[in-house]
């Protein structure tokens, strides 16, 4: 048992998304584990390809597998149908569809712990449509579902045909290795669609969790409620994760509330699985590792720095959320034609790229693509045939070994090819993005915003470069952003007249500024992205033959055939190359100070040793107690214990109540990469900017 459990300390622990997706292809395996593969060439990033399903001693049990809307999501983010397939899925079905009875075929059900999902899966039952239920719950059954479901079966005399009732912990949605969401509560719009955010009062909008927090018209059940469905939804991620974390969290917000409704749960967790003697929730207590490399989990709230949901980015994810359809992996490009495209970690580009600036990504795509016509080129040469497609038309009598290596390669590069044109498309469509709304320039306005008076804010509203578009919702977002950078003197009431006064002439709705306004007098929100260092951009060149800029002229080069009149050359050129300043955005700058206290700034340590400290192993001992959570600790008592608590940390899951956003992640990714630390980054739901400024809007009308 120890060596196993040193094994698997030694190895790489996995990504919250190949646990993840551990899980779900045990649950679709029957709830019979599967064994990843020990295949170290295999990286990180092409998680669900590595994992293979135990052989089973058998044939494979051919299965129904019967979802909802919400777990969909869950399924479709990480697995493909050629996975279900290879777990003996032959069918997967919506549960409140019409369906036809299979009664020699068992069915596997991952839903929602609903009312009305619960009394579906009773007329099933009592209808005999499948050979035997295997029930999995996205999150814990609740006592009163689970009886109503005993009742309702007790009824129908279908006990013999359920086989398993299991809680599954999985409430959450894991796009990349290192980033998640938690699931929208049932009855609302799903999250993830793009450009549309909720106010709490409209059902029709997706729902937001920052809106139900701020807005001065959400009931305090309604408060208390989302802090139950985060701290939830969170304790699913801790289970996945299989750590139990030391939590910390800011005082005084909603992120101090879920931080102690989740210590309550996984302490509850611990404590029922020592006394019923059943196998813990999470992994490292069965391996004896559960006090070595313990995560830090840390919740903030999202009005520490509204800045990153408003900034435009310059990363190639950040553009592809801000410019495109982007939901659950999936990328619609409007233009020219009307298409969708999957992105995941099993995507080598998008793995390699997402995180990179949008330059760099355009001259890999040529690197890549310079690659593939080589390997293309020397299968043809060496097959004789004038075309990688005519290999079918090959002579056979030729050589055998020839044709062993061209059948070999083929499907690897016809797939490549396909993963090629649609990062080709995706580029096309950011770069005339980009040169419509003049994104280049918006950024680099907001890298060096703290410098930015309102005079120059204003003349860059007014008169715009000539063929540059900015829409109203990015003048807005550049005037929020400088709002919110600057100090206090950097601007009189005049001023922010007359930033009004000029949003509203170009058909801006001012309704965010009026609620970031009154968010910022209330808790006097000061300059946070400022401490983190300068802000000035690195310019990639200053002229077309600059390293960066290759990226771009290459990709004209290979578009060209695809626009008439060379018309993405006249694109490209123009589009500034600017490298993101390398400083710390204020998430980031918390996180080094909780996980490596040594290289953070003084400002920062202060900061985090007023948060809350709280481990879920630890005795509950009533008087430290007072002092960890800081109610009423004495001043001195607290100060001293938060300076007596920094540890520093080799991994971390960073949580944001309020919502995440792609510019956030790409700045603490790159803090992480550089450091050689595990971060995984999440929030109540992943926003783009556009659907920020809505929730905003929504916000101010609510708030007059």
């Amino acid at each position: 048992m120890a060596s196993t459990a040193l094994k698997q300390a030694s190895a790489t622990p996995p990504t919250l998304q190949e646990s993840q997706t551990n899980a779900l292809l045990t649950l679709l395996n029957l709830n019979n584990p599967v064994e990843p593969s020990n295949n170290p060439v295999q990286t990180a990033s092409k998680s669900t390809s590595s994992l293979k399903v135990a052989a089973p001693s058998g044939p494979p049990v051919w299965k129904v597998l019967v979802l909802d809307q919400y777990t969909k999501d869950v399924l479709a983010t990480v697995l493909r149908v050629q996975d279900l397939r290879d777990v003996g899925v032959t069918l997967h079905v919506q549960l409140h569809s019409n369906r036809p009875p299979l009664p020699d075929v068992p069915a596997v059900y991952f839903v929602s712990p609903t009312l009305a999902n619960i009394r579906r899966i009773a007329q099933d039952l009592e209808r005999n449509l499948y050979e035997s239920f295997h029930l999995n719950f996205v999150e814990p059954l609740p006592r009163a579902l689970l009886e109503e479901l005993a009742a309702e079966v007790a009824r129908g005399g279908t006990g013999e045909l359920v086989e398993q009732v299991l809680d599954q912990y999985l409430s959450f949605i894991s796009p990349s290795p290192s980033l998640f969401s938690l699931l929208p509560p049932p009855g609302a719009v799903s999250t993830s669609t793009p450009n549309a955010v909720a106010g709490p009062s409209d059902p029709s909008l997706p729902h937001s969790t920052y809106a139900v927090l701020n807005s001065p018209g959400s009931a305090e059940q309604a408060i208390e409620e989302e802090i139950e469905r985060v701290a939830t939804g969170l304790f699913s991620v801790v289970v996945t994760n299989g750590h139990v974390p030391i939590i910390r969290a800011p005082k005084g917000n909603a992120a101090e509330m879920i931080a102690k409704k989740l210590e309550q749960k996984i302490r509850d967790a611990i404590l029922s699985s020592a006394r019923s003697h059943t196998p813990s929730l999470f992994a490292q207590d069965a391996s004896g590792l559960s006090n070595l490399q313990r995560p830090l989990l840390l919740i903030l709230d999202r009005n520490i720095d509204l800045v990153p949901m408003l900034s435009h980015g310059w990363t190639y994810q950040a553009l592809a959320s801000d410019c495109l359809e982007m939901k659950l992996n999936r990328v619609v490009v409007a233009q020219p034609q009307k298409r969708s495209y999957d992105l995941d970690s099993k995507d080598f580009f998008w793995a390699k790229n997402a995180a990179n600036p949008f330059p760099q990504v355009a001259e890999d795509i040529d690197t890549e693509l310079n690659r593939y016509k080589q390997d293309a080129a020397e299968i043809t040469r060496s097959t004789g045939v004038s075309d990688v497609n005519d290999i079918a038309q090959m002579d056979l009598s030729t050589n055998a070994a020839h044709l062993k290596t061209a059948i070999t390669a083929l499907p690897e590069l016809t797939a490549r090819k396909a993963v090629l044109d649609t990062h080709m498309n995706i580029a096309t469509a950011l770069l005339e993005e980009i040169k419509k709304r003049g994104l280049d320039e918006l950024f680099s306005t907001e890298e060096a915003i703290s410098k930015q008076t309102a005079q120059a804010i204003l003349e860059f509203l007014r008169n715009p470069k000539a063929d540059v578009f900015p829409t109203a919702v990015d003048k807005l977002r550049l005037v929020l952003v400088w709002y919110l950078s600057v100090p206090d003197n950097a601007f009189s009431k005049d001023d922010i007249a007359e930033l009004e006064k000029e949003l509203k002439a170009t058909g801006a709705d001012v309704s965010a500024f009026e609620y970031v306004r009154r968010t910022r007098e209330i808790s006097k929100m000061t300059a946070p992205s400022a401490l983190g260092g300068s802000s000035t951009p690195v310019p990639g060149a200053s002229t077309p033959g600059g390293e960066l800029f290759k990226g771009f002229s290459a990709l004209s080069n290979r578009l060209t055939d695809r626009l008439k009149d060379g018309g993405l050359e006249n694109l490209i050129s123009g589009v500034k190359n600017f490298l993101p300043a390398n400083k710390l955005l204020p998430v980031t700058r918390l996180t080094e100070a909780l996980m490596d206290p040594s290289a953070a700034s003084n400002q920062s340590l202060q900061e985090t040793d007023d948060y809350i400290f709280l481990d879920p192993r630890a005795p509950r001992n009533p008087n430290a107690g007072l002092g960890i959570s800081g109610v009423g600790a004495p001043g001195g008592a607290g100060a001293g214990s938060g300076r007596a608590r920094r540890m520093a940390f080799s991994e971390g899951i960073v949580f944001v109540v309020g919502g995440a956003g792609y510019v956030e992640y790409g700045n603490l990714e790159e803090w992480a990469k550089k450091t050689g630390k595990r971060v995984t980054y999440g929030g109540t739901e992943i926003v783009d900017p556009g659907g920020f400024i809505q929730v905003l809007e929504n916000l101010g009308k609510a708030s007059s």
